[in-house]
């Protein structure tokens, strides 16, 4: 399919502005600040009460921030990792997702600012989101939770919501009740035929990939563990059911879509959704682009199905 008119019209408007440098080209703290403008704290979406707290993690306080939806509950809690490539991204560029996600699905979300590239890298974010999710499970009563615990992410996030499935299982850790990828990163691998289809022009770049493994996992050899590229695990077996959301005109699209097909080769319960026209990161736009409803609204229905 052609991609979505609102998205070309999107690209038109973007290429008549003056151009900016690419995020390759920036440092992180110019890559964060870039990324807050492209996805604002919108304070004016509803949503029923929000919590800033920290979690005591093994390396430090986690920061993270709680979304609880309208009624009496109990809820479906659902553990949610923001995008940027583990370098940038944060609580704010989350926000509109998560209050959508917790007023619409009715789970509690707990968001998660783990530690970041290049300060923290590789394997950091990992200690965070594992041990979030670990703390969630051991607050269910005081999160109001139902028994049931999800994990979910954009981009990096989704990488990190594969992660902690995977670590989950083999430390006996927490029980996750449903993994939601969106449009995630799993493989340090770029030679997939989506990156020479979509790796220019669509928002996110094979350049910026580059940039963002780089600064993660400076170490080529240790972006193929597991806990980097979690298709690469030698066992993918008896993981939560898995719901893996993919874009047409991503450069991520077919590892994704590798992904579900390994899972469930490995016996594992795994959906795999491609949605036509769309690019990465396109949650972004679902409160304002009718083409991105579909695949949000779906996703929404998910979360309420597996938590609920």
């Amino acid at each position: 399919m052609p991609l979505a008119p609102e998205y070309e019209a999107m690209f038109a408007q973007l290429a008549e502005q003056e151009p900016a440098p690419p995020l390759w080209e920036m440092s992180p703290e110019e890559g964060r600040e870039m990324y807050r403008v492209m996805r604002p704290l919108i304070d004016e979406l509803p949503i029923h009460r929000v919590e800033d707290k920290t979690v005591a993690g093994s390396q430090g306080d986690i920061p993270v921030r709680i979304y609880t939806p309208a009624g009496d509950g109990p809820f479906g809690v659902l553990v949610f990792f923001h995008g940027g490539g583990w370098v940038i991204g944060d609580l704010d560029t989350g926000d509109a997702v998560c209050r959508q996600i917790a007023t619409q699905a009715e789970v509690v979300v707990v968001s998660v600012d783990y530690r970041m590239a290049p300060e923290h890298p590789y394997p950091a974010a990992v200690v965070d989101a594992y041990e979030t999710t670990a703390w969630a499970s051991a607050n269910m009563t005081a999160l109001n939770g139902n028994g049931k615990l999800g994990v979910t992410g954009e981009s990096a996030g989704g990488n990190l919501s594969a992660v902690v499935a995977l670590k989950a299982r083999d430390a006996n850790g927490p029980k996750i009740n449903f993994q939601c990828l969106l449009y995630p990163v799993v493989d340090c691998d770029m030679s997939r035929g989506s990156y020479a289809e979509n790796g220019e022009g669509y928002l996110l770049e094979t350049n910026s990939m580059h940039w963002f493994w780089d600064t993660y996992c400076p170490d080529a050899a240790r972006r193929e563990e597991p806990d980097a590229s979690p298709i690469r695990a030698d066992d993918l077996g008896k993981l939560p059911p898995a719901l893996i959301v993919t874009a047409e005109f991503d450069p991520l699209r077919d590892e994704g879509m590798a992904y579900a097909a390994a899972l469930d080769a490995a016996g594992t319960e795994a959906t795999a959704v491609c949605y036509d026209g769309l690019v990465h990161d396109f949650f972004a736009t679902a409160a304002v682009f009718e083409c991105s409803r579909k695949g949000f609204d779906a996703t929404i229905a998910a979360y309420r199905q597996h938590l609920n």
